[in-house]
């Protein structure tokens, strides 16, 4: 047989190889980033659908599985490729608050439609849309003769990662509320995490797996499934009800994404906006009522014992103690004063009888009409606190009532609670339980034109693209923890992780803003920054609804508070102008009101010198920049108050020098001249 022959032969063998693998449903499919910088590769092989992730030449996910155990069995092997559609999409929408105006949504899309060859025929989508920054990917049952009503059992998603990164995480179990410190460990080391984790491969490559659009859906979890020097697989884990099950669906049926960041820099996760654009436009028709903004709050005194919630002498909430606090509030231009423990129910275990409070009946001492008006007289609102202490029924049975009470007195907003590891003592917060029950409390309250900030909450995934009244969120150990924490408190670098960790998955009220660091109640805790890293804080942690903590009395007399009264909440532009997880940040944002711009650069327990080039700054105009920084001596441990404040001007060419002391920090305000 001569050369020609052979080849030829060669190639009907190939070209029967390939018709039997497209018979089998066998395929590959290639997904470029718009960039052409990222490349997914998706398919069947062996019945099972896969998929991976590159950056150039560079591996960064390895083929990893996808599917579902099914309560009547499994949905995750035996399938083919039916079809696949490809699409692209390029267009800015505008947010009604954020970290910026504009947010650009470009991706490329491939849509994989599977089959299963045998049994029941099942089908089952994976669409996967990949951006310049990352990749997002879903399931869609849809609707068909043999799946119906489903019961998911366990998710099988993978992602087999090619190398054994430090990983930034906090723990699943034992963890509350997401109240965890986030710690660095070979991903191989970690028990069950909870999304978001950060992954710092090298220097050049960082990569955070999250969610975005958690709707009628289990909390994802993630779980190593073995150790490796050089390669470790980690699977999904979802939060279960209290019977076992992880989710009950209905055709057709969506999974809310898996979201994988990539970025070469530790600030381009901060800007980061590609779970914002895998959540669905907004679903308000008017969002003018909605008014990020900076509030005080009768709260911190609580925790000090200056204050009790309940009724008594110490009675916090009264009419009397919240006029003052408006008072403060109108002279410094604050918008909003929240007050806990103003209503029926604190009195006795709430965290046990949660079922005992009431959402409409304040407490005698305090005239809630009264200082609505007052409050509203004086140019600003009162937030309505709503414990529940877990008591998930009682407060849905209650929303129209107290929402529509809250808008006949213009009360706009609450501060929603669930210190209570169980809803209705039965549920995980973070089980499809309670993802929906967030869900309802969020939808009554755009329908009565009030803004939510919800602690003890599932963790965010971008919603609030969609509903832009949930402003913000606990999730994180905040700044509360200063206060009463038997460890002492936040260590200094705690806020130089979370930017990087929870603070990707959305708005966080940690609440900065402590003054007075003594405390007579736990005297071993306390906040461990300097005063100049309370007020970077207020830049570096992304709020639009933010409380300045401490009790007004503290920020009497102290001229570093004109930075936090002067500081925003929203923004027209972000940049990180440096950063280095755990050790350093550095965040300027500008104004959305204005021409003005607010840096925040903050550290760890490491003094050092951060050299500034102020180039984010228009090229043709001049600034004047006050600096807030601490003094020579400061230190967080043994010398924290002291606070220069200076002034000089400056322009894009200036690079300014600022030393921070021991978990340390400076607060810049540059105003065009």
């Amino acid at each position: 047989m001569n050369k020609y022959s052979i080849k030829r032969l060669l190639g009907v063998c190939l070209s029967f190889a390939l018709l039997a693998a497209c018979t089998n449903g066998e395929r590959t499919e290639t997904l470029q980033s718009p960039d052409g910088q990222l490349s997914l590769t998706t398919g069947v092989k062996d019945g099972k659908a896969y998929y991976s992730l590159a950056r150039g030449t560079e591996a960064l996910i390895h083929p990893s599985n996808l599917g579902f155990t099914l309560k009547d069995g499994p949905l995750n092997g035996d399938f083919r490729v039916k079809d696949v559609k490809r699409t692209s999409s390029d267009e800015t929408w505008m947010q009604p608050w954020g970290e910026e105006i504009e947010v650009r949504n470009h991706y490329n899309e491939l849509t994989l439609n599977l089959e299963e060859r045998s049994g029941l025929r099942r089908n089952l989508s994976v669409v996967f849309r990949l951006f310049d920054d990352g990749l997002g990917f879903r399931y869609f049952f849809p609707e068909q003769e043999n799946l119906k009503e489903f019961v998911i059992m366990d998710e099988e998603t993978e992602y087999a990662l090619p190398w054994d990164a430090r990983t930034w995480s906090i723990p699943t179990n034992g963890t509350k509320y997401y109240e965890g410190v986030y710690t660095a460990a070979p991903i191989s080391r970690k028990d069950t995490v909870s999304t978001p984790i950060t992954l710092e491969v090298n220097d050049s490559l960082y990569m955070t797996l999250h969610e975005a659009n958690l709707t009628d859906y289990a909390s994802l979890n993630l779980t190593p499934k073995g150790e490796g020097e050089t390669a470790v697989t980690i699977r999904a884990a979802l939060t279960p009800w209290s019977t076992g099950e992880k989710v009950f669906a209905t055709a057709p049926f969506v999974t809310p994404w898996r979201t994988v960041i990539v970025a070469r820099k530790p600030g381009d996760l901060i800007l980061s906006r590609l779970m914002l654009n895998l959540n669905e436009p907004c679903r308000i028709e008017d969002t003018s009522w909605i008014e990020p903004g900076r509030y005080i709050g009768i709260w911190w005194g609580m925790h000090m014992e200056k204050y009790t919630w309940a009724q008594g002498p110490k009675h916090g909430a009264t009419t009397a103690n919240t006029m003052r606090y408006i008072d403060f509030a109108a002279r410094h231009g604050f918008s909003g004063v929240l007050v806990e423990g103003w209503n029926y129910g604190w009195d006795g275990d709430w965290t046990r009888d949660g079922d005992k409070f009431s959402f409409t009946r304040a407490y005698p001492d305090y005239d809630l009409k009264k200082l609505a008006d007052y409050a509203r007289q004086k140019g600003l609102r009162l937030i309505a606190h709503n414990e529940t202490g877990g008591a998930a029924v009682n407060y849905e049975q209650q929303l129209d009532s107290a929402y529509t009470l809250y808008r006949s007195l213009g009360i706009n907003a609450v501060k929603t609670g669930y210190v209570n590891p169980m809803l209705d003592h039965k549920e995980l917060q973070h089980s499809q339980y309670g993802v929906r029950h967030y869900r309802k409390v969020i939808e009554t309250a755009a329908r009565y034109g009030i803004m939510v900030d919800n602690h003890e909450p599932a963790m965010p995934s971008g919603l609030q693209r969609t509903y832009p009244n949930l402003m913000t969120q606990e999730g994180v150990r905040g700044q509360e923890y200063d206060a009463w924490s038997a460890d002492g408190g936040n260590q200094p670098e705690h806020t130089c992780i979370i930017p990087f960790t929870r603070g990707l998955a959305g708005p966080m009220d940690f609440t900065p803003g402590t003054f007075n660091f003594t405390n007579p109640v736990y005297p071993g805790t306390r906040v461990q920054t300097t005063i100049a890293k309370q007020l970077a804080l207020n830049v570096v942690l992304f709020s639009p609804l933010q409380m300045a903590s401490d009790m007004i009395e503290n920020y009497e007399g102290r001229p570093e508070f004109s930075f936090i009264t002067s500081c925003p909440t929203t923004w027209a532009k972000t940049v990180v102008p440096d950063a280095k997880i755990g050790e350093y940040v550095v965040i300027a944002r500008k104004d959305r009101n204005s021409e003005n711009w607010f840096v925040g650069c903050i550290t760890n327990r490491e003094s050092r010198e951060i050299k500034l080039a102020l180039d984010f700054l228009d090229a043709d105009a001049s600034y004047k920049a006050t600096l807030y920084r601490d003094s020579k001596d400061a230190d967080y441990e043994n010398n924290p108050y002291p606070v220069v404040i200076s002034e000089q001007e400056v322009n894009a060419g200036t690079v300014l020098n600022l030393p921070l002391a021991r978990g340390g920090g400076a607060a810049i305000r540059i105003e065009k001249i």
